[in-house]
């Protein structure tokens, strides 16, 4: 029987994304949708004929024909639905920021302890092969010592009715991609952060540029960080780890077909290596590793302590800032 899904609300990211993910996902079935507009509904049953839709988010929750819920809803109402899906005895894959502070989600991690349920953040790029070839190069050495890292995540939002210009929704580049600035280099080295220099540009109270320098240490040893993210610059991804004796570079590295093909470039000296993932779809990577997580007890690449600690660096970053002009 196929691992049952419903989605909390009709947003833009589940419709192009997570919808067509689910359904497309070996052994898993998109079956149900809450939303209260039949016009939002309508592409989601293009994607999944049958689909049951409810008009509001108690009465799916309710449902006994799901397993689970993928929430996609505004980042502000994260935790409050996600206790709510486990509470009703559903496991839960929740759009990041899973919370918008590291000690939320300890109320998460309590409940998912209480209910033996799955929940976890919809971390993508934690499942895609090119972040574990990145992870297994470091590891084997590959660049000598690690030194250095930097990372660079942007894209123009001007919109300022879009809910990630407003805070009372949440929103801001560091919790929109900071999470991947500062969650990929975690995951990859396994390293925390030491010490951290940050400044912000504000624009209606949330954060449209961040530029964050410092140290971080781990298993591979102690290494310089240098980050930016922001909301008002061209698109741009980049993330380059820098050792004694070459160098990893990553193209497309977190939004892997949308952005171009994902790719690790490693060079040492006069050689160099390209690792290539066409046509690789991380989204739907995540939802087979949730369901296998959720019925199996399979390992889970981004269980809910490594979001928290993800966060704690979040939190770090935005409570030491310096504002800038």
């Amino acid at each position: 029987m196929a691992f049952r899904w419903g989605i909390l609300g009709a947003a833009d990211f589940a419709r192009n994304h997570m919808g067509p993910a689910i359904h497309a996902a070996e052994g898993n079935a998109l079956v149900a949708l809450a939303t209260s507009s039949a016009d939002k509904a309508e592409p989601f049953v293009q994607i999944a004929p049958g689909l049951e839709i409810f008009e509001d988010y108690e009465a799916l929750l309710a449902w006994d024909g799901i397993d689970a819920v993928y929430i996609p809803l505004p980042n502000h109402l994260h935790v409050e639905w996600t206790l709510k899906a486990l509470a009703a005895g559903k496991h839960v894959l929740c759009e990041k920021p899973i919370a918008l502070q590291a000690d939320q989600i300890d109320r998460i991690i309590a409940a998912r302890d209480d209910t033996g349920l799955m929940a976890a953040e919809a971390f993508m790029i934690t499942h895609h092969p090119q972040w574990h070839k990145v992870r297994d190069l470091l590891g084997e050495g590959a660049i000598g010592n690690l030194s250095h890292v930097d990372v660079a995540f942007s894209f123009n939002n001007p919109d300022m009715t879009n809910i990630r210009n407003r805070p009372e929704t949440g929103g801001g580049g560091i919790p929109d991609i900071g999470v991947y600035a500062y969650g990929s280099v975690r995951f990859a080295t396994g390293a925390e952060p030491v010490n951290l220099t940050s400044r912000v540009r504000l624009e209606n109270g949330v954060d449209t540029f961040a530029q964050v320098v410092g140290q971080m240490e781990g298993p591979l040893g102690r290494f310089t960080y240098s980050g930016i993210t922001s909301t008002r610059l061209a698109n741009r991804q980049d993330v380059v780890f820098q050792g004694d004796e070459g160098t990893i570079s990553l193209h497309a590295p977190f939004n892997a077909n949308v952005f171009g093909e994902a790719q690790v470039h490693l060079r040492r000296g006069d050689e160099s290596t390209i690792y290539r993932y066409p046509g690789v779809n991380q989204y739907v990577l995540q939802v087979e590793a949730f369901s296998r997580a959720a019925r199996d007890g399979a390992p889970y690449d981004c269980p809910l302590e490594f979001s928290r600690g993800t966060q704690g660096m979040m939190d770090l970053v935005l409570s030491g800032a310096n504002e800038i002009a």
